[in-house]
């Protein structure tokens, strides 16, 4: 439950919709199986199994998507596929052409695909109505893109943007690593990637950052492109110049208080919630100041 990734988008404040009508239109559009000649489905599922499309904590939403495909290897079609063609060959005395053989692939993935196995993942969504927070764990913007595309299909309106802000990312952390000072809440962990304007990169991994061979890489005009940090000593995390927050590690206190807390999973997944979303909300807003603000949309 406790989110890896963040792929931040902004919301409108306490913005107005109706929890009960949200889910009857995600129940519209629910993870169905793949059917015989499907080879995949995408489709909302409860965050908690056995719960609502929507588990809701205070002013916060978790939302859950799930993906499952069937696992029909290229190479398989084309061995089957292979196989007919040379059927056809042999029995006819004939070449087969490249459209045939088109057809052919066709076919022999429709024979395929009810013997093939499954595979399912799921992606998690958070929304803070408070604070105007679109929040989705995913490790690449493809992956995020998939989980709003199919919200903005979903429900009727989506009113949510990327989040700006004021500094670029990527002259804010060079500057940080420059200073060896992070924003105010933040240190500079051991973490660093480096890149020219040639797309050349130089990467340090656990290796101190306040060396001089550090600063005359960003004097050669070297810019980071990704930096590990850490907030208030709760979360680490490696912020990308991208403004994408990835490899999140809840330090075990949090996690430890959710536990000591609860008295069954139900509880237990409440807190994890209720903890996650507070800190995360926390870490955004102070994430928003040290990049100079949000930038003004137009």
């Amino acid at each position: 439950m406790w989110f890896k990734n963040l792929q931040v988008y902004r919301l409108p404040k306490n913005w107005n919709v109706d929890i009960e009508q949200i889910e009857e239109q995600l129940a519209r559009m629910i993870l169905l199986e793949c059917n015989a000649t499907a080879p995949r489905s995408l489709g909302w599922l409860p965050p908690r199994d056995g719960g609502a499309l929507i588990h809701q904590v205070n002013q916060q939403w978790l939302l859950r998507l799930g993906f499952e495909e069937k696992l029909l290897p290229s190479s398989v079609v084309k061995r089957f596929a292979n196989d007919k063609a040379r059927e056809i060959e042999a029995r006819e005395g004939r070449r087969v052409g490249r459209r045939e053989m088109r057809e052919l692939t066709e076919q022999v993935t429709l024979e395929l695909l009810p013997r093939a196995f499954t595979r399912q993942r799921s992606t998690y969504g958070w929304i803070d109505r408070s604070n105007g927070w679109l929040v989705i764990d995913a490790a690449s913007p493809a992956k995020a893109e998939e989980f709003t595309e199919h919200l903005r299909k979903s429900i009727e309106t989506l009113p949510a943007r990327m989040l700006k802000v004021n500094l670029s990312p990527a002259a804010a952390m060079s500057d940080w690593v420059a200073t060896g000072e992070g924003p105010a809440g933040f240190s500079i962990d051991q973490d660093l990637e480096l890149r020219s304007v040639d797309k050349a990169a130089v990467r340090y991994v656990k290796h101190p950052l306040d060396g001089q061979e550090i600063r005359q890489h960003i004097a050669d005009g070297k810019t980071v492109s990704r930096l590990a940090m850490t907030w208030h000593d709760r979360i680490s995390f490696v912020l990308n110049d991208l403004l994408q927050i990835k490899r999140l590690e809840f330090l075990d206190i949090l996690k430890e208080q959710a536990e000591s807390q609860s008295e069954n999973a139900d509880e237990r997944f409440d807190l994890d919630c209720t903890l996650m979303t507070g800190e995360c909300a926390q870490l955004l807003d102070d994430l928003v100041a040290g990049l100079g603000g949000e930038a003004a949309q137009p």
